[in-house]
């Protein structure tokens, strides 16, 4: 077993060839690694070998042990220190209790008094030694099993089951930020919850596992936990923005890699704790809203999704493209979503904007062609109405009305 190392301070080499002979420090699996006459040698010789016990006069040249004392205190926290001095002096005494000593012992030093002083310090080594392999395992259990424990937290987190004292506590202790994550996010995989399946329930869980896969794998350079609710969902927490695009990315890989159709439906967290259950059930509803809505306003609003950049897209383009009547394309998306075919594709494009608004450095004239606007005017004036202030404003900050923050609108 490893030894417990000790050093011997005192400026008269008697004294610490009697400490040294008097005591056997085999006994107490300890050893004498170094003396020292003074007290900045000591110093020097006890942040060299790391020793675990100091036996310290207080009268020493150069730098006296009191000195010497708070020097190891700061640096060799853990070091347990007896005094071993001819100052029986109330203020000596004082300050070496405020250091921490484990016992001020008066010269000349009583061989018996010395071992029973001695034996006391090991004991006291071989507690922390134990507590610190406790903590040691418990902390390599932790690390083992993190991801696992994230995960358990997020979904009493998003399930509204904990406290704001709870969270707080909880995210430094699972490595997390301490802060709120940016966004939620729900993976909405609908053959998973079709009444007739076409495959078993093994290989929807392997589809699921190489959904989360592609998912780690895509947005590896966020902070985020990865887990499943109650109901089979692929759950997000996510600190950091994850841009319109890569949220398109992954629908892309999933569909490129899998051959699955997948749904990433994504609520920004408005700032408190607590509001991360909120924006869980914010896309849970949504979820439910859109899975109730006919396969032709589905595939109206996938395919606005992905031309809302062309600024001849209308209402009789998408209606020929879908092989139905304006007037019957226009009826049903207003009975279904309960909004006009121009308000579906102006949000589209101004949810859109606003993402290039945070998270490029394209000027406004460039954002309006992107987004589809034929000008700069009508694309400014479009913004103005739907969100309250002007691109420009938004860019430099201007906060969102409440009744826009929703995913951006």
């Amino acid at each position: 077993m490893k030894k417990w190392k000790v050093l011997i301070a005192d400026d008269e080499e008697i004294i610490r060839e009697g400490i040294r002979e008097v005591v056997n420090w085999d006994e107490f699996q300890m050893e004498v690694v170094a003396e020292a006459e003074d007290g900045e040698e000591a110093l020097e010789l006890s942040l060299k070998h790391n020793i675990d016990m100091l036996l310290v006069d207080l009268n020493m040249p150069i730098m006296d042990g009191i000195t010497l004392m708070k020097h190891i205190r700061q640096k060799l926290p853990d070091c347990r220190m007896i005094v071993i001095t001819g100052y029986d002096e109330f203020a000596y005494a004082q300050e070496a209790l405020r250091l921490q000593v484990d016992d001020y012992i008066l010269k000349p030093a009583n061989p018996k008094q010395l071992h029973e002083v001695i034996s006391k310090v090991k004991k006291e080594l071989e507690r922390e030694r134990e507590q610190k392999g406790y903590v040691e395992l418990l902390s390599n259990q932790i690390q083992k099993n993190l991801p696992l424990l994230r995960q358990q937290f997020c979904l009493a987190w998003v399930g509204g089951e904990m406290t704001e004292t709870e969270v707080m506590k909880q995210l430094p202790l699972l490595q997390l930020p301490s802060s709120c994550p940016n966004q939620v996010a729900i993976v909405y995989w609908s053959e998973f919850f079709a009444n007739q399946p076409v495959m078993n329930e093994r290989d929807k869980q392997l589809f699921l596992f190489a959904i989360e896969n592609i998912i780690s794998e895509l947005l590896e350079v966020y902070e985020k936990v990865v887990f499943r609710d109650p109901f089979g969902l692929i759950v997000l927490c996510i600190w950091g923005h994850v841009t319109e695009e890569m949220w398109n990315q992954l629908e892309e890989s999933v569909k490129k890699y899998l051959n699955m159709k997948i749904n990433i439906y994504t609520e920004t967290v408005k700032g408190r704790l607590l509001q991360v259950a909120d924006a869980y059930e914010q896309c849970k509803t949504r979820i439910y809203n859109e899975s109730h809505i006919s396969p032709i306003v589905r595939r109206a609003k996938q395919y606005i999704q992905e031309h809302f950049s062309d600024p001849d897209l209308t209402l009789e383009s998408v209606a020929q493209y879908l092989n139905v009547s304006p007037v019957y394309l226009s009826r049903i998306i207003k009975q279904e979503l309960g909004t006009s075919f121009v308000s579906l594709l102006t949000k589209t494009r101004i949810k859109k904007a606003i993402e290039l608004l945070i998270s490029t450095d394209l000027s406004i004239h460039e954002i309006s062609e992107r987004v589809g606007y034929d000008t700069q005017h009508y694309f400014s004036t479009a913004f103005k109405k739907a969100v309250g202030v002007s691109p420009n404003q938004y860019r430099k900050g201007a906060s969102l009305p409440d009744s826009m923050r929703k995913h951006h609108l």
